[in-house]
Parts: C-alpha cells; sequence; structure tokens
C-alpha cells in the first residue's frame, strides 16, 4: 500500500472497517428473517420481503435521506439514541449503518435460497428424535445453508465496500472519518490532478470486489463438496 497516499488510505481502511461491521452486525439479523421468509407462513409476509428488498428498488440517495430523517439528532430513532451518547449520523457507525442496510437484501435472499433448498424432511425427522424448533434449526438447517450463509456475507461484504449514494447522503464526505473508497474516489474526481489518485483506488476497488466475489464461490462450494462427502 505504500503507491497510495495517507488520505487513500484512510479511505481504503475506514471501507474494510465499515464494511466488516455491517456484515458481522447484519448476518444473524439477515439469517433470521430468512429463515422466516423461507419457512413460516404469516400475515403480511409479502409486505415484509417487500421492506427487506426495498433497499434494491429505490434511488440509494432515498434511502440515505430516510436514513437521515430517521437516525439524525433530530429523527425520532436518533433523538433518543443521541441521549445515551449514541449518534450516526456524519460518522462512520452511520456509514456502517447504510452499508448495513444496503447490502441486507443480498445477505436475505441468497442465505433464503439456500435454506428453501434444505429438505424440510430432514427437518422434520429430527423433529421426531426429540428435537426442538431451535435445535432442528442449529442442527439440520443451518449446517444445510451454510454454503448459502457464507455467500450472502461475503455479498452483503462488497455491497457494503461499494456503497456510495445512501452513504454520503447520510454520513457526508468527510475525510478519514466518514469518506470511505466511492466517496473518496467521487471526492478526487471533482479536483484538478485527482485522476490519478481516483484511478488508484478505483484498481484497489475491483480488486477488492472480485477477491469477494471469487472467495464466496470457492467457500460456497468447498462446504457444499464436504457436506456431499460426510
Amino acid at each position: 500500500m505504500s503507491w497510495l497516499g495517507a488520505e487513500e488510505w484512510q479511505a481504503v481502511a475506514l471501507s474494510l472497517k465499515v464494511a466488516f461491521w455491517a456484515m458481522t452486525l447484519s448476518l444473524p439479523l439477515a439469517i433470521f428473517v430468512a429463515y422466516a421468509l423461507a419457512r413460516w407462513q404469516f400475515a403480511g409476509k409479502q409486505i415484509v420481503n417487500g421492506l427487506v428488498h426495498l433497499p434494491l428498488i429505490l434511488p440509494p440517495v432515498v434511502t440515505g435521506y430516510l436514513l437521515l430523517l430517521t437516525f439524525g439528532v433530530t429523527g425520532p430513532v436518533g433523538r433518543g439514541l443521541d441521549l445515551i451518547g449514541i449518534n450516526f449520523a456524519f460518522r462512520w457507525t452511520g456509514a456502517a449503518l447504510a452499508a448495513a442496510i444496503m447490502g441486507f437484501p443480498l445477505m436475505v435472499r441468497a442465505i433464503r435460497l439456500s435454506i428453501e433448498a434444505v429438505d424440510t424432511r430432514l427437518e422434520d425427522a429430527a423433529a421426531t428424535l426429540g428435537a426442538n424448533r431451535l435445535m432442528v434449526f442449529a442442527t439440520v438447517t443451518l449446517p444445510l445453508a451454510l454454503p448459502g450463509i457464507l455467500t450472502g456475507a461475503i455479498l452483503g461484504f462488497a455491497k457494503a465496500m461499494g456503497e456510495f449514494g445512501a452513504t454520503i447522503t447520510f454520513v457526508s464526505n468527510i475525510p478519514g472519518q466518514t469518506q470511505t473508497l466511492p466517496s473518496a474516489i467521487y471526492a478526487f474526481l471533482q479536483v484538478p490532478g485527482g485522476e490519478s489518485a481516483a484511478a488508484r483506488l478505483v484498481v484497489i476497488s475491483i480488486v477488492i470486489a472480485m477477491t469477494a466475489l471469487v472467495l464466496s464461490e470457492v467457500l460456497a462450494r468447498r462446504v457444499a463438496n464436504r457436506m456431499e462427502g460426510t
């Protein structure tokens, strides 16, 4: 990374930090929502499914604006959180929140497809042996759905690395604090002589994205092959 300047390195490091926490904190909820959509029947299921996938359809700027209205210091949620010292707006934590929301639909979709592919007869067999629902999920469904979970997690990480519209709307573009890779590329392209720095960051972005996609495919195949061999 010696060929990167200090500001460029800050953007790369912050993007990795934001993407890691966006993926890590949203993964448990994504698994729960995916399981609910795949296995449960309840009133309003299609509404929940629509809300989950809404960030994929809405312009990212709209999502960022809604986050600002909700989690800003004057918003209904942000006002209460501010009283206990938690503030998302214009901070890296807000960038992680925005990235998590934008990547959440990809995570849920990959995990849901994997859970739906699990043979329900195996779950039923475990239940007849005395396992409760939680045990069936932990010992049967979750291991068999692991390839999809890994894929969803890595896709969520890659999406978080590339998130721009919602992030810059919600937390702005503050170097060293909220300036992620896409924001830094945009900023460098706005100033004379910044093309070379932007190009270096573009290369970094492409390498990280391709690495994430290849890694998700390799891990999913390895886990699937291991399960088929057991």
